[in-house]
């Protein structure tokens, strides 16, 4: 005679129920990115969940970081037309596709771009140029942190992004993208060209202003 199993699972209390919904909007919240509809978590985002550490301290950034993205944005503020260019930051979402967007520091966009857009929504289209400053975004789904920042910068390109640009806080490195171009690696000490007329060296940008 075959064996049967006839054990049921227990319903949740409703203690249990509250505890999985409220991990759940926890989890929700930790979603840095959307990639084709699967989410990529805040770096740290585990310790969260583990009670380890708090949201807010896997979302906020370094001094340097916090440095740099202010002192970019209010370069590129005092000496671009702004009749004709807009700068957003603070993480602005860039909106592929339904549940696919990304993140990013700070995007130069021409204002004739944004007409039409719900600016209550993320910009459904691409910035002219993407500035990055490392990543929040936890590594552990992707074969290398290399893997995440060229699939990243690949997906802003194909999308009508004219230039990315990521600063490495730890290395002091720039990496510049443009399509159909070679990549470049350039130290802080250099001169980074953003638009004609427009260009900074992060080594000064950053330092400290008396």
């Amino acid at each position: 005679m075959e064996a049967t199993n006839n054990s049921k699972r227990l319903p949740l209390t409703a203690e249990q129920k509250q505890r999985r919904a409220e991990r759940a909007r926890l989890l929700k919240s930790l979603v840095y990115e959307m990639w084709d509809g699967k989410p990529v978590y805040y770096a740290g985002y585990e310790d969260v969940l583990n009670g380890i550490k708090t949201v807010e301290q896997v979302m906020s950034s370094s001094i340097l970081q916090s440095r740099l993205v202010v002192r970019i944005s209010a370069y590129l503020l005092s000496v671009l037309n702004l009749d004709v260019y807009d700068v957003l930051g603070n993480e602005l979402g860039i909106q592929f596709d339904k549940g696919d967007w990304r993140a990013c520091d700070v995007a130069i966009f021409e204002l004739t771009t944004l007409e039409g857009q719900d600016e209550t929504k993320y910009a459904w289209v691409p910035p002219k140029i993407a500035i990055e400053v490392d990543t929040k975004a936890d590594m552990s789904q992707f074969d290398s942190d290399f893997e995440y920042y060229e699939r990243k910068t690949t997906k802003l390109l194909q999308f009508g992004t004219e230039k990315v640009i990521w600063l490495f806080t730890k290395s002091r490195k720039v990496w510049i993208a443009e399509p159909n171009k070679d990549w470049i690696i350039r130290d802080w000490s250099q001169v980074v060209d953003v638009l004609p007329g427009c260009q900074f060296v992060p080594e000064e940008l950053v330092k400290k202003k008396k």
